[in-house]
């Protein structure tokens, strides 16, 4: 079996352990760092398999490339993936769903640690002299605040949501969730988004990017909020209209945001959130501890060897 990689670059890192070594030995593959979109057919050439993370298929695409039969995600969404037209053209398309369910919840409250703890904010002043200065053992120059009493509103419910909503009840946190499912179970209380805007401390997204979560929170919402409220976006970025959450963090109405995910990744240059006073931002980076691409590139293995023997799993399509 030929198998053409397409963003290699997207899962293995410069020095880390995670590589594509199984799928090599599963057929004769060619790894491409990244491809641009003038150069999928060339790339693909006759190859049967395909890996990919973000590159669009499109029906042209696929009938393009006649000897294509499967499509293997190094992710878990697929919305890049015309699935319709590759079913109806006979090639299976595969996902790898909840490989990084622990990662991302850690990086939901690396951000709520960085607003309630200040560590990076002390540890910057402790090095440039703060403590030396002091004429006491301790100094409070930034507040700090316990989660232990504070609401956390998490929107959608799967099962990052569900991981978040059980971290935050191990820190003594009241949990409330908006989702469109409701999954009851002893952590959460179910409420209207309404409510979960003008009640929580820290909003924290995870629903699906839809018709109905783009541009969720857009000003309306965000004046809902208390003004020490903090938004959290692990999700979709277009579910966040940027231009009103720049505005709302330059007047006040919300006290901070953390964000992984913007509306166009990599970042343009005029982004507003740039200029956004406590917006901490990473580079989509909550999905990618070593484990978990560990993780991630055996389901992509698993899901290739069972689609020859002839048993696909996570099959989207």
């Amino acid at each position: 079996m030929k198998i053409a990689v397409l963003e290699e670059k997207t899962v293995v890192g410069g020095s880390d352990s995670v590589n594509f070594d199984e799928i090599r030995s599963l057929g004769d593959t060619v790894c491409y760092p990244l491809t641009p979109a003038d150069k999928i057919v060339e790339y693909i050439g006759d190859a049967e398999a395909v890996l990919c993370n973000k590159t669009v298929f499109t029906r042209e695409i696929m009938e393009a490339c006649p000897n294509l039969k499967y499509i293997g995600i190094c992710a878990t969404g697929y919305n890049n993936i015309d699935v319709t037209a590759a079913a109806e053209l006979g090639i299976t398309v595969c996902n790898c769903p909840s490989y990084s369910t622990g990662a991302v919840a850690q990086q939901v409250f690396s951000y709520i640690l960085h607003f309630m703890s200040k560590t990076a904010a002390y540890d910057a002043d402790v090095h440039n002299g703060g403590w030396i200065r002091s004429d006491t053992f301790s100094y409070f120059t930034f507040p700090t605040y316990e989660l232990e009493g504070m609401t956390i509103g998490i929107i959608g419910y799967g099962s990052i949501g569900r991981k978040v909503a059980q971290i935050a009840d191990a820190f003594g946190m009241k949990v409330i969730v908006s989702t469109r499912t409701i999954r009851e179970d002893n952590i959460a209380e179910f409420v209207s988004q309404e409510e979960l805007f003008r009640r929580s401390d820290i909003i924290s997204l995870h629903c699906p990017l839809t018709a109905e979560t783009e541009g969720l929170i857009s000003m309306d919402k965000l004046k809902l909020c208390k003004p020490t409220a903090i938004l959290i976006n692990t999700a979709r970025g277009p579910a966040v209209n940027e231009h009103d959450l720049a505005e709302a963090l330059k007047q006040g109405i919300i006290a901070g945001a953390g964000l992984d995910v913007i509306s166009s990744e990599p970042m343009k240059h005029d982004n507003p959130l740039m200029e956004a006073p406590n917006c901490v931002i990473t580079p989509h980076v909550a999905w990618a501890p070593v484990q978990t691409r560990e993780r991630l590139m055996k389901i992509v293995a698993e899901n290739l060897r069972a689609y020859i023997n002839g048993s696909p799993v996570n099959k989207v399509n």
